[in-house]
Order: structure tokens, then C-alpha cells, then sequence
């Protein structure tokens, strides 16, 4: 939501100082320069990246408008789901714990948490974790590395729409001065008639360069700016569930496991120690409730 309010202060600031300079907004309007630019960026886009890839980028910036999951009623409810997983293993054993890691999509346990069985990439991190752990023949410092090495290659996937935007924000305003160039073009072979034909031409033209420039600074590049930062935040996230399932491993206690991963989490959506301890014995805080109620 932020998002689409900066994208209107934006382009509402500059139509406006436009407008208060007694600017004409049809000269703005200039069909054919966005045609030239939009068009041009779309297909440098395509040539760029794999069609997969191209509709990842779309459905991120959709994601764009939506809150961020990363709340800190999810962590919660992700913590909750860790000290559950860790307290059925410590009570029925590991070996019935195989059971639910092989096949999470039918695993009673795992299904408690929909939000988090949704999320394949999340369901199947922690179930081939536990599954490397089950089996006991890696040493605690190799599946560390196991586990790191498998979230760096999560981001670096989950990266490649803001690569790809960053590369198409700094391609833009070179996008406009083509247009520009082209509009030039046009206007030396206009030279000879009326001068407000040329004017006209000449403005054309400039607006290329204009619009070239504002789609790059001004939308472009920061959309790939908000989407690195989401990246970010669930790269966040896997570092948690990375904090809590290795302390399992090294054989701590369920709840002291917990507090591993509590402790991992980011200042800003980090429960508390007693609204972790109430979550996972089933009695949400006043506080987790009223994070809740706002993330819903």
C-alpha cells in the first residue's frame, strides 16, 4: 500500500510543479515516446530474461502492494510450529518424526501451520533439514554448512527479479534518449515550416528524455529497491528457521532450541521471550494477539 502512495506523491509531485509553472499537460502527453520507451523496455526485458523469469518479475511486483508476511504474528506462529516439531521428537522419538519429514503434505503435525505447509520452499527446508539430522551421520558443523550453502543458493534465486529490474532501471534513461534522438530526427526534417510545429517537435522529443529518466529514478528502481528489500526480510526468515533447527541438532532442549531462533529473528518483529513461551504452550500474549489482529 505504502508503495502505491509513493508512486502517486511522485508522479503527483511533478505533474504539479508542471502545472504550477503554468505547464500544458497535453505536451506531456506524447503517445508515441511511450510507445518508443515502454515498448523498447519491455522487449529489452525479454531479451534479457528467460520467460520463467519474466513472469516472476510481474508476480513480484504484484507482491509489491501486499503487506509483507514477515509480521511478527508469523514469526510466532513459525516458532510455535518449531517447538511443536521439537517436542514431538523429544517425546515420540525421532524415528516417528521420519514419518511426517517424508511426507510433510500429508503430515497431521505440519498441517497445523497452513501458512507455513503453503510455502514449499519453507516446508521443504525444514523437512530436509530434520531429515539430514534424523539420519545421524553429519557432523552439526557440516550440516551448518549444508544448511547455509542451501539459503544462499534460496536468495540468490529469489534475487533474480531485482537484478533483472536494477538492469532495466539503468537502461531506461537510455531508452528516453533514443526517443529523444528520434524525435530529433523527426523535428530536422519538419525544419523550414512554422516554428510552433518545431517547438512542438523539439518538446516531443525532450519528453522522451523526461520520461526515460522519471520511469528509471523515479518507478523502476525503486520498485527493485522495495523488492530487495523483501528479499531480504526472507532471507531473514530462513536465518531463523537456520538458528533453531541447528540448535535441535546440537541436541538442546525444544524450548532452548526456540530461544535460538527467537534470538535470530529481527529487532522489529521479534516477539518477546514471554510471548514466545505463551504462544508455544498454547496461550497467546496480549501482545502476539494484537500483532495477529493487525496482520489479518
Amino acid at each position: 500500500m505504502f508503495s502505491i502512495i509513493g508512486i502517486v506523491v511522485v508522479f503527483g509531485a511533478i505533474v504539479g510543479g508542471f502545472l504550477i509553472e503554468k505547464g500544458r499537460m497535453p505536451v506531456l502527453l506524447q503517445p508515441a515516446e511511450l510507445l518508443i520507451i515502454g515498448g523498447s523496455a519491455l522487449g529489452t526485458l525479454l531479451v534479457a530474461n528467460p520467460l520463467p523469469l519474466v513472469i516472476r518479475i510481474f508476480k513480484s511486483l504484484v507482491g509489491v502492494i501486499a503487506q509483507s508476511r514477515f509480521t511478527a504474528a508469523f514469526y510466532l506462529e513459525s516458532l510455535k510450529m518449531l517447538s511443536d516439531i521439537f517436542q514431538f521428537a523429544r517425546k515420540s522419538g525421532m524415528a516417528k518424526l521420519e514419518e511426517d519429514i517424508e511426507n510433510p503434505e500429508k503430515s497431521v503435525l505440519l498441517s497445523t501451520y497452513p501458512k507455513m505447509a503453503r510455502d514449499h520452499h519453507i516446508l521443504h527446508f525444514v523437512c530436509d533439514t530434520l531429515r539430514t539430522a534424523v539420519a545421524g551421520v553429519v557432523a552439526p558443523h557440516d550440516l551448518d554448512a549444508l544448511i547455509e550453502s542451501d539459503i544462499d543458493i534460496h536468495h540468490h534465486a529469489i534475487s533474480a527479479p531485482v537484478r533483472a529490474l536494477t538492469t532495466l532501471a539503468d537502461a531506461l534513461p537510455g531508452l528516453g534518449i533514443v526517443a529523444a534522438v528520434l524525435g530529433i530526427v523527426i523535428t530536422m526534417g519538419a525544419l523550414g515550416g512554422p516554428p510552433e510545429q518545431i517547438g512542438e517537435k523539439v518538446a516531443a522529443a525532450l519528453v522522451g528524455t523526461f520520461l526515460g529518466v522519471l520511469l528509471s529514478y523515479g518507478l523502476v528502481g525503486p520498485l527493485a529497491a522495495n523488492l530487495e528489500k523483501s528479499v531480504a526480510a526472507e532471507s531473514e526468515y530462513y536465518q531463523m528457521l537456520r538458528a533453531g533447527l541447528m540448535a535441535f541438532a546440537k541436541g538442546m532442549a525444544p524450548m532452548i532450541a526456540v530461544e535460538f531462533a527467537r534470538r535470530a529473528i529481527p529487532h522489529e518483529p521479534r516477539p518477546t521471550f514471554k510471548e514466545m513461551e505463551a504462544t508455544c504452550k498454547g496461550k497467546p500474549a496480549a501482545g502476539a494477539k494484537s500483532d495477529a489482529a493487525k496482520a489479518a
